[in-house]
């Protein structure tokens, strides 16, 4: 159980006491509300019911007894064989559903005449269907139904004058209790919101001053003095949990910091490394030999090819200094590689590249994908009789770029698989290229990287990235 410094503490906090204001405030308010709310909604309901009666009887009165004298004199004259009993039924219906729904007595009393009426009506149209003599059908006619319409229609409109005064009354109703309402609101704020402000006033203080001197906690961090202070003294617990929090902050930034500048050596040396693995001078040598034996033998258009890739694999390697590149140019990088590497090994090998043109503004550290590729070519292709194919594809996949190398090469068992990825995932010299561009990633994205690899024996190798298509990084974030 808590104790009652502890429930005192907990209480004490600066949500706690905001709650706390706000029910005094609003409490009030919502039970007037609330109230306000009913009034006008059962009113409203009311009106309502009372002005849909209104236009029912209004588009009743428009035509009821004009059609009805009409269809009896056709009848009676012999130009029609068709009473109107579906109409004095609708009527009668009509009737019935507003006396449900009507409240005012003398509304109630005409529609009951109007009941009556439409009885008697059905009554006197009876006699005339059973009245064979035309000049006691149209005495019938003059005598009965005509003035039973009319009483309906009389009726009808007496029904209409009382509606309208139940609606007048109960729009009365409304501005009255409205009235009252408001004035009732305006006595409860006057005496409310004094209580409130005082509090507020006392609130504030209570919660301004410390973060002022919080506020001056913060410049200094920003200022770079990450030295340990003492937490800031208040009877808030959120406050002072809150200047706790900055103190343990500073100190794990001061931390963090010097942890990040050994990373970034870490970073720089394995940069220094992958610059220096990559200009290999058995690759530039064999190049350039290549380049003179097709000079020799007068393939002097392939020669030209091939130092414009020699040109355009080391102009994108170098790329201004530069070490976030964009998937385009990291495409071009590995293109110039894997033309100068066609040349040499034309017989064990071909090579596509299927990238995606909406992925190739997406940036990512440069030579990410050419170890890949090498690792591909040295221990997928040449290890494998016959020849061998590589693709590397680039899509995109939700809010993630997928980049995938894969060989036809010679492949992997399941143990020689499980001791590349372990001598990746534990930088491993031995697999520099591979433990190079997964520490990178790994260093630039965290978790939200992977770096897989798949093989078959006989069937090839398949190396995949997969980094966040949306990560803001830039050179200085590498840097």
């Amino acid at each position: 159980m808590k104790s009652s410094s502890d429930r005192r503490k907990s209480s004490n906090t600066v949500q706690k006491k905001m709650y706390r204001l706000m029910l005094q405030m609003f409490i009030p308010i919502a039970v007037i509300l609330v109230s306000i709310f009913v009034m006008l909604l059962t009113r409203n309901l009311m009106y309502a019911s009372v002005s849909g009666n209104i236009v029912k009887v209004s588009g009743f009165n428009q035509k009821f007894k004009q059609e009805i004298d009409e269809q009896m004199y056709f009848y009676v004259t012999g130009y029609s064989d068709e009473m109107p009993w579906e109409d004095v039924e609708s009527a009668r219906s009509l009737a019935e559903d507003l006396l449900q729904n009507t409240s005012n007595s003398d509304g109630r009393k005409s529609i009951t005449s109007v009941l009556s009426l439409c009885d008697k009506l059905s009554i006197y149209m009876q006699d005339i269907e059973n009245t064979s003599s035309y000049d006691d059908r149209m005495n019938q006619l003059e005598t009965n139904i005509y003035i039973t319409t009319g009483l309906i229609e009389e009726y009808m409109y007496s029904y209409l004058y009382y509606e309208a005064g139940e609606m007048a009354s109960i729009q009365k109703q409304i501005d009255f209790w409205l009235t009252v309402e408001i004035l009732f609101v305006v006595l409860v704020m006057i005496f409310v919101i004094p209580i409130v402000l005082s509090r507020a006033v006392k609130l504030s203080k209570s919660i301004t001053d410390p973060i002022v001197e919080m506020n001056s906690r913060v410049e200094q961090i920003g200022g770079g003095d990450l030295s340990p202070h003492t937490p800031v003294e208040t009877d808030d617990t959120s406050l002072a949990l809150l200047s706790a929090g900055i103190e343990d902050m500073a100190a794990r930034l001061d931390k963090q910091i010097e942890l990040n500048r050994q990373e970034q050596i870490k970073l720089r040396d394995i940069e220094l490394s992958l610059i220096q693995a990559q200009i290999n001078p058995h690759f530039l040598y064999n190049t350039l030999d290549a380049i003179v034996w097709l000079i020799e033998i007068g393939k002097n258009d392939q020669a030209e090819q091939m130092v414009t890739s020699l040109s355009s694999y080391f102009r994108s390697f170098l790329s201004d200094g530069r070490d976030i590149v964009t998937v385009a140019e990291e495409k071009q990088h590995i293109q110039s590689y894997l033309e100068i590497q066609q040349v040499r090994y034309r017989d064990i090998m071909e090579y596509e590249i299927n990238i995606d043109p909406s992925i190739e503004d997406t940036k990512l550290p440069k030579m990410t994908l050419q170890p890949l590729v090498e690792n591909a070519i040295y221990h997928g292709l040449k290890p494998k009789r016959g020849k061998g194919k590589i693709i590397v594809t680039g899509v995109r996949e939700n809010d993630d770029i997928i980049l995938k190398v894969s060989d036809t090469g010679l492949g992997m068992n399941k143990e020689e698989l499980e001791s590349l990825k372990t001598r990746v995932l534990n930088e491993d010299t031995r697999s520099f290229g591979l433990t190079s561009s997964y520490k990178r990633l790994k260093i630039l994205y965290g978790d939200a990287c992977r770096f897989d690899i798949e093989s078959t024996p006989q069937e090839g190798t398949s190396i995949s990235i997969q980094i966040p298509g949306k990560a803001d990084i830039d050179n200085e974030t590498i840097l």
